[in-house]
């Protein structure tokens, strides 16, 4: 086992917990406030990339170049969605949805890969769907226009562009984690060029610039580096068990900075959603070679 890919998964995860702390702090919205952490992760990571002369040694493959700029169009999508869900959820209830990734790795896994779906798996996924239902509020699914304003939709899509950042990242093997995450950030910032509102940066507090920044280089740039610097030396497993290091750290930070209380209802919930994923994740029985190869 690679510890120091371990630790390093594990620090990332941990910084990751506080983005939603961060990004109700900022006093932008989601397409806006990617924006910004695309260009600080771009010049961060470019900046030490440079320095260090690791650009000259890349080795520039066509279709690693090609899978890294697919891999750049789903991180964004995540980044974006799940920001959009922070704006509409308590922090608590966005990240366990989003936390259903592992989930997805596997229905994915079972459409393109054509890798059969254990009875464990088909458990844990409707398991992991009826928490989602009782977090959400059993209300909200009563009326179209409640459900659409849940945030439920974004939290979901955010998972599932998550997991395929996930899935996708695992199949490229020789970019350094600075061309890496340089590349995919770059993508980011001519995907969202078009879209941005720069009218919205008008009246932002000093405060408001600092949690901004502290997404951009913190959650962004040094995260994203620890985080495809050390996924590559992982199995995906290991990585599904390590990232709930991440909802752990946001449910904390929002029931203690945010006074964030779930209801009875609710806890039930997060309680089916964790324990589905860990039932899919520890069952010995558990065949998936998606889940299990290094």
């Amino acid at each position: 086992m690679n510890v120091s890919a371990m630790i390093k998964l594990s620090v990332s995860m941990a910084l990751f917990g506080s983005i939603g702390f961060f990004t109700i702090q900022t006093g932008l919205p989601a397409i806006e406030l990617v924006f910004v952490r695309c260009i600080c992760a771009t010049l961060f990571l470019g900046g030490i990339w440079l320095a260090t002369g690791g650009h000259k040694t890349e080795p520039w493959e066509k279709k690693e170049v090609i899978r890294t700029l697919i891999c750049g169009v789903f991180i964004v999508l995540n980044w974006v969605f799940l920001f959009k869900a922070f704006e509409e959820m308590s922090i608590s209830i966005a990240i366990s949805i989003y936390n259903l990734a592992p989930i997805f790795v596997l229905i994915l896994g079972s459409i393109f890969l054509k890798e059969k779906m254990t009875v464990q798996s088909l458990l844990a996924t409707v398991t992991c769907f009826i928490g989602s239902i009782f977090i959400i509020g059993l209300n909200n699914f009563l009326s179209l226009t409640d459900f659409m304003q849940s945030g439920f939709i974004w939290a979901l899509l955010s998972a599932l562009f998550y997991a395929l950042t996930m899935l996708t990242s695992k199949t490229i093997k020789n970019f350094s984690a600075y061309a890496l995450t340089f590349t995919q950030t770059t993508v980011g910032i001519v995907l969202l060029l078009p879209l941005v509102d720069f009218t919205l940066f008008n009246g932002l507090t000093t405060t408001n610039w600092l949690y901004i920044l502290g997404t951009g280089f913190i959650h962004t740039g040094f995260v994203y580096y620890l985080f495809f610097d050390s996924i590559r030396n992982l199995s995906t497993i290991v990585v599904s068990v390590l990232v709930f290091v991440d909802p752990v750290v946001a449910i904390l930070l929002d029931m203690l900075l945010l006074d964030f209380m779930p209801t009875l209802l609710q806890t039930f919930g997060i309680l089916l959603i964790f324990g589905g994923i860990s039932y899919t994740l520890y069952t010995p029985k558990q065949k998936n070679k998606l889940l299990t190869e290094e």
